[in-house]
């Protein structure tokens, strides 16, 4: 199937959605079995105790505790509004910050961040001019620490529906930011699958969308989720990677296969650095990331360099870290979402 596809579905009776781009999986959201904490959640928090040499403070949630890095005139006692910011490692605290989104398809309200911001992939001057003038309207009146950001989807949306989303936004950050007094309690809950995918996939437009039963079947999502149980994968010329999540670090290796010719380890491992942004993606893999590409001689790294540099441009959060003494590739990347092995037991 050629074009963008949103596919919407189910998983043991819990809501997954993916985008397929031209017959090739691009994105995935599936809902974690059981209360978990969803990435988004906000939650009135109680601040505990710091912890000595993390440069951070454990805060208590309903039901159990989160991790805060930015510490300064924090008390312990205090109440604080926190939005968790990834998932939480087995045994490990829930990751928090008080850095609040509230985010919708094309409006997001930023406590603390002050200003009227429009996305610059929004080039057209005229165009930019009436959301300003939407924006103005929408916040007129509102607490000088809410700032407010109009997203790229705004460029083809209705007027209507981004003055909507503007209030909506405004109106939650108000009743969430007058909620600061009583015990740890969860105040927005985070996104869904289905509700991510209609927030944040739909820029550019989608070609079609199935949200009929069995649609992952139908459209090529099952077969795509099997591949993905297994750490290898095939690259254009014959060559392959293993991805392998351990304890410390997910270990990347990049093989050349059959091909011989002198350029083989060049092309493989440009085609891994090309097609690693979405793995890891796609498999919820974060942190440390050491790849150990097919050898090659040192005056072709700026090559690959230049690669992975254009291939995780857009992936938010990436550290790459470039080069060890042996020869190794280290990047490190944010932790967003749960590991695919946790969501498909």
């Amino acid at each position: 199937m050629k074009g963008r596809v949103l596919v919407l579905d189910e998983i043991d009776g819990r809501q997954a959605a993916a985008l397929m781009l031209d017959g090739r999986l691009e994105e995935l959201a599936i809902d974690p079995e059981g209360d978990v904490a969803i990435p988004g959640a906000i939650y009135r928090a109680v601040a505990d105790r710091p912890v000595k040499g993390q440069g951070g403070i454990f805060v208590k949630l309903p039901g159990g505790s989160g991790f805060l890095r930015q510490i300064s005139g924090v008390a312990p006692g205090q109440r604080l509004l926190v939005q968790v910011t990834g998932p939480a490692e087995p045994g490990k605290a829930i990751p928090v910050s008080t850095r609040l989104l509230f985010k919708s398809r094309f409006a997001i309200v930023t406590p603390d961040a002050p200003g009227l911001n429009i996305s610059r992939k929004i080039k057209d001057e005229e165009r930019r001019a009436d959301l300003s003038a939407m924006a103005e309207a929408g916040m007129a009146g509102a607490d000088d620490r809410l700032g407010l950001i109009l997203r790229s989807g705004c460029l083809e949306a209705e007027d209507q529906a981004i003055a909507e989303d503007i209030a909506a936004m405004r109106g939650l950050a108000e009743a969430v930011l007058a909620d600061l007094s009583g015990p740890p309690e969860l105040l927005v809950d985070g996104a869904s699958a289905h509700d991510l995918a209609f927030r944040d996939w739909l820029d550019p437009a989608v070609d079609e969308a199935d949200t009929e039963p069995d649609s992952f079947e139908r459209q090529g999502v099952t077969e795509a989720l099997e591949t993905l149980r297994t750490p290898r994968v095939g690259l254009e010329g014959g060559g392959h990677m293993m991805l392998e999540p351990t304890r410390a670090l997910v270990a990347v290796d990049v093989n050349t296969g059959p091909d011989t010719s002198p350029a083989a380890a060049l092309k493989a491992n440009v085609a891994a650095a090309r097609d690693l942004p979405r793995q890891l993606r796609l498999r919820g893999l974060g942190g440390q990331v050491v790849v150990d590409f097919a050898p090659m001689p040192k005056r072709d790294r700026h090559i690959l360099d230049q690669v992975m540099k254009s291939a995780f441009k857009a992936e938010g959060e990436t550290n790459l870290a470039g080069w060890t003494t042996l020869g190794l590739y280290e990047l490190t990347r944010k932790r967003d979402r749960l590991p695919l092995s946790d969501l498909l037991r």
